[in-house]
């Protein structure tokens, strides 16, 4: 028996793993159009790779998989992110939990995780091909035909894990079957904005922000970096996560509204600059920066106010007061784009869920045939979450093509 995985990242080569372990005697092919595998992995988490996530303040799944979280739902059933810890412990790479919640290995060096699963690979007997470029994917009697640009496999089972589609569905991996995919567009970006004398304040990093596209439901808190082109930080990957669809259909234009304070409610803003003003009358504006601003990005905050730096805290009343109060709280900057598609790792859209099994991820019109990771419409937010799904993916997927060659042995 002869199985092919097309994509050699995270989910095609954790696949090839378990389904090698499962089935000894099969035989198990990787195909890899770049010029070695798990090249994403080797640079995931700034070069030190955040495998997993621990997901103790996930309260839903739909929290971190805008797409894809009811798939994910059914597949933790079978292979989880306790699983995952546990697999890589079990492999001989100590893992550390990050206070929030992010799991890395210890030596903080992707580069663990990408000699591990290439070592497991290569000691199980997996063949690899590097730079081969899968062309097209046709269903013959018992099985597949699939072509490269130097070449063509027979292929009893078909695994298809190719990542993210980088520009458009005609560059899809399978030319010859005919599925319903969803276009795919960029996830995970950060935005630039016309905010110059924000962007003068670039490298400053609020702690606790919430970024919303006023006049819809997308919203999302978190650590905000001012960068010079616009902003980024954990808050801003996870909007545009949120609305990576919405964003593309607006071509990526926009109104994009802050809130310096974080969730702290409207009256509580109110009260503690009042506070702040009582207890600091005499004292300049710029001198005292509440909430834990930094006092360059405070600055900035009174200017978008009309606030000059040199009043005193005692005259911050009325329609002045009201003012500040809504720059903290509703702070809006005009969209002009994001940024380069070079530099995003992940994209929303793929192959339609429906066109996929729940519990095996075979395609429901091509039995043989299957499907794992980002090549599918499921993604998630930034923190270890979109990893997951590829090892839960692949190793579902795995598990289900080995029970079908099982009982074909039978």
């Amino acid at each position: 028996m002869h199985i092919v995985i097309v994509g050699a990242g995270a989910a095609g080569c954790f696949a090839a793993i378990a389904l090698k372990r499962e089935c000894p005697w099969a035989e198990v092919t990787l195909l890899e159009r770049g010029i070695r595998p798990l090249a994403k992995v080797a640079i995931t988490g700034g070069g030190r790779c955040n495998l997993t996530n621990s997901f103790k303040q996930v309260k839903s799944l739909e929290q971190v998989y805008p797409r894809g979280h009811r798939l994910m739902k059914r597949l933790f059933h079978r292979f989880s992110h306790k699983d995952v810890y546990e697999w890589f412990q079990n492999e001989g790479v100590k893992l550390v939990t990050q206070p929030d919640e992010c799991v890395f290995p210890r030596s903080q060096q992707a580069m663990e995780i990408v000699h591990t699963l290439t070592e497991r690979i290569n000691r199980l007997g997996v063949k690899l091909y590097t730079r081969c470029k899968v062309q097209a994917i046709e269903p013959c009697e018992n099985g597949f035909i699939i072509r490269t640009s130097d070449n063509s496999y027979k292929a009893d089972k078909v695994l298809v894990a190719t990542g993210g589609w980088p520009k458009a569905a005609s560059e899809s991996p399978i030319t010859g079957i005919s599925l319903q995919t969803n276009l795919p567009v960029p996830s995970l970006f950060s935005l630039a904005l016309d905010a110059s004398t924000l962007t003068e304040r670039m490298g400053l990093v609020v702690e606790d922000a919430v970024v919303t596209l006023p006049g819809t439901k997308f919203q999302a808190k978190g650590p905000l970096l001012i960068t010079h082109w616009g902003v980024s930080g954990p808050a801003i990957l996870r909007l545009s996560s949120y609305a990576a669809r919405h964003l593309a259909e607006k071509g990526y234009k926009g109104t994009l509204s802050i809130r310096w304070t974080g969730e702290l409610p409207h009256d509580l803003v109110k009260e503690m600059l009042e506070e702040t003003a009582a207890t600091h009358k005499q004292k300049q504006l710029s001198g005292i920066h509440p909430f834990g601003l930094q006092a360059r990005l405070w600055t900035h905050l009174l200017q978008r106010t009309g606030l000059q730096e040199g009043l005193r805290w005692s005259d911050l009343q009325g329609k002045a007061l009201h003012k500040l109060i809504n720059t903290l709280t509703n702070d809006c900057y005009n969209i002009t784009g994001k940024n380069r598609f070079k530099d995003e790792f992940v994209t929303c859209g793929g192959i339609a869920l429906d066109e996929l099994d729940s519990s095996t991820l075979e395609a429901k019109r091509y039995p043989g045939l299957y499907f794992a990771g980002e090549v599918t419409d499921t993604d998630a937010v930034t923190g270890g979450f979109n990893l997951q799904a590829a090892w839960t993916m692949g190793y579902v997927a795995a598990q289900s093509i080995a029970e079908k060659l099982k009982q074909a042995k039978q």
